[in-house]
């Protein structure tokens, strides 16, 4: 074997893994959220209080920090399989999800990993910050581009409804996909929705990756049959 099927190989199973672990990463961190079963839309102050001294759901936001590398290799494959079928909608869902993928990271490190650094002051000095972590989980001042992580879902939406329309994946992975993609940005307190989205996914997405590790033939642009 020479050193570009080699090359291509790692490509192929790099590829692959990212599309196993991403959907897995996601089912983990939202089954950490407490009160999965009593859902209800989340103020800031609340929000700061959930993630305050929880540290296996620090540890969830960690991961989903990491989790945009995997989501922009996603999105880059589907621009490949769309190129020749349904170029504009693989290029501009994928345009869209990548700035989303790198916005999601931007949020998780601003809102989410600045929790885990306040676990280690007293509670007096966490309560004297309460009027700046209110401004940060407020979104105010720069932070207003946070909301841009809505651009994740629907540039893959995007994509998706390219992959249904050329088959490009098997129909039913492409459907349960774009409802999962969909649902997984519900606002913050309705994890039970988000978690639900994220096993779509995982059930979607999981045998893709499975696939692109064994075999060569779905790594191009070619329709896969159903």
């Amino acid at each position: 074997m020479n050193t570009n099927n080699v090359l291509q190989k790692c490509k192929r199973i790099g590829t692959g893994l990212a599309f196993i672990i991403f959907p897995l990463i996601f089912v983990f961190a939202f089954s950490v959220h407490p009160g999965l079963l009593s859902p209800h839309f989340l103020n800031s102050k609340e929000l700061i209080y959930r993630a305050h001294h929880n540290e296996l759901l620090q540890f969830g936001h960690l991961l989903v920090t990491l989790a945009p590398g995997l989501l922009i290799v996603t999105a880059l494959l589907f621009m490949r399989l769309l190129d020749k079928s349904a170029g504009w909608a693989g290029t501009i869902g994928g345009i869209l999800a990548i700035f989303g993928a790198i916005i999601l990271a931007a949020d998780k490190g601003a809102l989410c990993l600045t929790m885990s650094a306040l676990d280690g002051i007293s509670e007096s000095q966490f309560s004297q910050m309460m009027p700046g972590l209110l401004a940060m989980f407020s979104k105010e001042g720069y932070l207003v581009i946070l909301w841009g992580i809505v651009f994740l879902p629907i540039g893959f939406a995007i994509q998706t409804i390219g992959l249904i329309k050329t088959r490009s994946l098997p129909r039913w992975q492409s459907i349960l996909f774009l409802i999962g993609v969909l649902f997984v940005a519900t606002p913050d307190g309705m994890e039970i929705i988000n978690l639900s989205a994220s096993i779509l996914m995982a059930v979607s997405l999981i045998p893709f990756g499975v696939t692109l590790i064994k075999e060569s033939h779905s790594y191009n642009s070619a329709p896969i049959p159903e």
